[in-house]
């Protein structure tokens, strides 16, 4: 069943953090509810709606930075009591706006995520989390990678509540006291966590950093994966979960907030299985999403909070007016009044614009002037994507973009997004020269344009910054640049477990160095690995190329580093990178390589169905043209063979393609040449010589042909 919701902006604070947005239980059964929300201005807003208009019930003064809000009160009571934390700090206010708590949790880092159960205080930030109860404090735990949220179970099963922690590492985390009862993998880094049943229970929602929704039932030793929603139209991030049911079915819906502004409503169907019933797209990211009652009695509605503090309703509650012609002239009235009040505001706005301008005029001419910077923030995110093994690199301002200046000092591809309207321009690079740049682009934005999304993909082996200027449409013009690292095995993912069976070459490296250093080390050269040295003397990771499908495993404590992977060129990156690390700690490594012959092999037949791919796209590209002649001179394309008529027919596709995948041929060409010169290096040969002719068999590709050159 679809359902239709009508969209309704009621008011805008400051820029917004996610989850800083709550609906205050109603006071009937279907009565209007109360919306507060915190923003970075450190301001706690408490509104309601009253014929139409939204009347503030109670307002903070301005403070620290507010990251997380939620509800809470005495077990068994209404849950009207609002917790906020900024900085190490939690504030507690009632539903007047009271503040009745402060306290302070001593912790070094600011507090990231927050869960309030009864008088059970939980907050984490970053590794830490920290559990008190009536403010005294109760258990600790030290996570293996960052934190991003946590919820808590309570159910009558189980006597004490059971913490949840969604990690970075793609697990969540059941917590027993100060203790880890188990673990959960999940398909992607955990975003958000919210659980099914608000009343208990022991089904909990998670959604990841790359769109994915999951149920998952937490039992006491265990935990099972009720059912798993794929991203598989590529649409952003999971930054919040609600459940309510919003289609009247009986049943609780779950309302989905994405990074790219897109809200999604599942509802259920007879199977129990999840199924999408309304989509709406707002302009920038979802920070809070919230179901009840807040316009109109009776009227439910999915509530909003954006990046840049628009609240903004889904409802129910039909736009135009059903009944006779007496309602629809109140109707208009109604309407013709708000029109009438929004131009008068309009108006009294442009002359404060006026004033202040001719004020700033008069101020930059005197002498002691003094210019000021105007601040804006930046909330933006450069993640790994497993499905095309590119990097997407997300800018969000508060105010519209005027233009993006990227700049970068290794080689990579920029590919084309289709949510982005911007125009580009390429300047012309030397990068023989000292400058080191590989990439100079400008995008230039439309008007009101405050979210650019953008695709690059980098080389293995390649590592440097990519440096991205952001000038928005503020006077006096200021710019804010942001820098992001390519690490030398850049397209590597975080996974789980590998393929024991694969066959392996292996890297073992032994020095005067401590645990520290290698994992500084290690994490220089690959992604998702935590900038904190994990507990205990020894770790493994393990980690999949997105690009060709190839593994790698490492091991290391102090004193010494064992590397695992079916790529000879990995092992080569890593060899060299460490090698030069450790050089400049004037550390003494001894290394020693293990190669397995049948490897080589095992990797050009992982490359294969890729390049065969790749070279068909190319060559009914290059016949399109030719094709579409044909087609006009002769007056149809009947006399043409099936196969091309069906290039005819799908030419748009083709060259939409081909488009969004510039030099994918030449990153192939480019891996297999590597894979080349790696394999005899180790050997102690250098066959750099005989490139040329292994780009001849390139094009004219045969894998047989090119397993016996490699032979």
């Amino acid at each position: 069943m679809e359902i239709h919701l009508n969209r309704v902006d009621y008011i805008q604070v400051g820029v917004t953090s996610q989850k800083t947005m709550r609906l205050l239980p109603a006071l009937g059964k279907k009565a209007t509810q109360k919306v507060a929300i915190a923003d970075h201005d450190g301001i706690l807003t408490c509104f309601g709606m009253k014929k139409g208009e939204a009347v503030p019930v109670f307002k903070t003064l301005p403070g620290q930075k507010i990251a997380r809000m939620d509800l809470g009160g005495a077990v068994g009571t209404a849950q009207e009591k609002i917790f906020v934390c900024s900085g190490s700090q939690v504030r507690g206010f009632t539903k007047k706006g009271k503040q009745f708590l402060t306290f302070d949790a001593n912790l070094t880092e600011s507090i990231n995520a927050m869960h309030v159960s009864g008088a059970d205080l939980f907050v984490c930030a970053s590794y830490i989390y920290n559990h008190y109860c009536d403010c005294k404090d109760q258990d600790y735990f030290l996570s293996g990678d960052k934190i991003n949220d946590i919820t808590c179970l309570s159910s009558e099963k189980v006597s004490h509540l059971i913490p949840v922690l969604a990690c970075q590492d793609r697990v969540l985390r059941v917590l027993q006291g100060s203790e880890l009862a188990y673990d959960i993998e999940v398909p992607g880094p955990p975003s958000v966590l919210e659980l099914y049943n608000k009343d208990g229970g022991e089904e909990v929602l998670y959604g990841t950093i790359d769109g994915k929704v999951g149920l998952v039932h937490i039992g006491e030793s265990s935990a099972v994966t009720k059912w798993e929603i794929d991203n598989e139209k590529k649409k952003g991030g999971i930054l919040c979960i609600d459940t309510y049911d919003i289609i009247g079915d009986g049943v609780n819906d779950i309302l989905v907030g994405r990074d790219d502004g897109t809200v999604e409503v599942f509802g259920f169907d007879s199977s129990n299985e999840p199924g999408l019933r309304f989509e709406h797209v707002l302009s920038e990211s979802v920070t809070s999403v919230q179901g009840g009652c807040v316009g109109k009695e009776s009227y439910d509605e999915v509530l909003t909070a954006t990046y840049t503090g628009w609240v903004t309703g889904l409802t129910t509650e039909p736009q135009k007016a059903e009944a006779g012609t007496g309602e629809e002239v109140r109707m208009s009235k109604e309407t013709q009044s708000k029109v009438e009040a929004l131009r008068a505001e309009l108006d009294y706005l442009q002359v404060k614009v006026l004033q202040g301008r001719e004020q700033y005029q008069q101020t930059a001419q005197s002498s002691t002037a003094v210019s000021a910077v105007p601040v804006f923030s930046i909330n933006d995110k450069f993640t790994l994507c497993q499905d095309d093994a590119s990097y997407s690199l997300t800018l969000e301002v508060q105010t519209a973009i005027d233009n993006l200046l990227l700049q970068s000092d290794v080689p990579i591809d920029l590919l084309d997004v289709d949510k982005n309207s911007a125009v580009v321009s390429f300047s012309e690079c030397n990068s023989e020269q000292q400058n080191g740049n590989f990439l100079l682009a400008t995008y230039r934005c439309q008007a009101n344009t405050t979210r650019l999304e953008l695709k690059v993909r980098s080389i293995e082996g390649h590592y440097g910054t990519l440096q991205a200027y952001i000038t928005p449409r503020l006077q006096p013009k200021t710019c804010q640049v942001r820098q992001y690292q390519i690490k030398p095995l850049s397209l590597h993912q975080r996974t789980h477990s590998i393929d024991p069976d694969r066959p392996m070459n292996h890297l073992n490296l032994v020095g005067q160095f401590s645990f520290a250093e290698i994992h500084s080390w290690v994490v220089f050269c690959l992604p998702e690995v935590p900038d904190k040295t994990p507990a205990g003397e020894r770790i493994t990771f393990y980690f999949h190329n997105t690009f060709l499908g190839t593994q790698l495993e490492a091991t290391y404590c102090k004193g010494e580093g064992h590397f695992r992977s079916d790529n000879i060129s990995t092992i080569s990156i890593l060899s060299d990178v460490l090698s030069k690390e450790a050089t400049k700690k004037k550390i003494n490594l001894n290394i020693s390589y293990d190669i397995n012959d049948e490897s080589v092999n095992h990797t050009l037949k992982m490359i294969h169905p890729k390049l065969e791919y790749q070279l068909f796209l190319a060559r009914k590209v290059q016949l399109v043209e030719a094709l579409k002649e044909l087609q006009v001179h002769e007056g149809n394309a009947d006399f043409l063979i099936p196969e091309y008529r069906s290039i005819l027919d799908e030419s748009a596709n083709l060259l939409e393609e081909f488009k969004k995948q510039p030099a994918h041929l030449e990153r192939l060409y480019g891996m297999i040449t590597d894979l080349f010169i790696d394999k005899f290096k180790f050997k102690g040969q250098n066959v750099k010589t005989k490139v040329s002719s292994l780009l001849e068999i390139l094009d004219n590709y045969d894998l047989n042909s090119l397993l016996d050159f490699f032979q």
